[in-house]
């Protein structure tokens, strides 16, 4: 059976994502994340928040987990195991040591993930997830990543809410029409801006009263990454179904 195209995504970014999450956590610390005083907590639940998202989609397409037959318990046990052995091998690397809070992160994580996919399908899943990993990161350390990761910081806000606004059309595309084209509906407008800009919103005022410095430039470029995106989908809808109105002329 041929695999959908969401779900030959799912399995490249998972392919690509695992090992990647493997080797950063089997090395040791960069100076300049302990300089930032990043939430390693945090960051063990963003991470198998992500890894427990892809698993499940990849191996069992857009399927809803389900808490009364195996699958979802053999996910659990097999990724929490997976967390288990993960730990104990950090202790093979200098700096680093297995910490039974760290896996109790691990498995909340899990967790969390197995109960989005239990209760939504694919897209609303990964909007909800990239939503929390974007507020996570943004509000992850003490210091301000983008300052001290000046380049990774303005690829992070441009691609992550470009990510977002696409996990956003996709979910409540089913619900509304396209913008036609000539013109968008007020509709369409309104709804496409409505959850990326609510996030944008929420990070900044979340990072404000964790006592993170406020950066225009940042809402700058994620303003720019939420505009490409709708400008793109605006553009290619309306060749779509200006194809369309041609092909009923006789």
């Amino acid at each position: 059976m041929a695999l959908s195209l969401q779900r030959k995504i799912t399995v490249l970014v998972l392919a690509l994502y695992w090992p990647a999450f493997f080797i950063s956590a089997h090395v040791p610390i960069p100076r300049v994340v302990r300089e930032a005083n990043v939430s390693d907590k945090c960051l063990h639940f963003l991470a198998y928040l992500i890894l427990t998202f892809l698993l499940w989609f990849a191996v069992l397409g857009n399927r809803k987990a389900n808490w009364r037959k195996a699958a979802a318990w053999w996910m659990l046990l097999a990724i929490v195991g997976y967390g288990v052995v993960d730990e104990l091998l950090q202790n093979l690397v200098t700096g680093r040591s297995c910490d039974v809070r760290d896996l109790f992160m691990d498995a909340a994580g899990t967790l969390t993930g197995l109960i989005l996919c239990s209760v939504f399908t694919f897209y609303p899943a990964a909007l909800i997830v990239t939503a929390m990993f974007i507020f996570g990161i943004t509000n992850v350390a003490r210091a301000n990543v983008a300052d001290l990761f000046p380049v990774a910081g303005v690829l992070f806000y441009l691609f992550a809410y470009a990510a977002f606004t696409i996990l956003w059309l996709q979910s409540f595309k089913p619900y509304v029409s396209r913008p036609g084209p000539q013109r968008l509906s007020i509709q369409w407008i309104v709804l496409a801006l409505a959850a990326p800009v609510s996030l944008l919103l929420t990070v900044k005022l979340a990072s404000i009263v964790l006592g993170r410095t406020f950066i225009v430039r940042d809402m700058l470029i994620s303003a720019v990454g939420i505009g490409a995106v709708l400008a793109g989908a605006s553009f290619i809808a309306g060749r779509k179904i200006g194809k369309v109105n041609r092909s009923d002329i006789p």
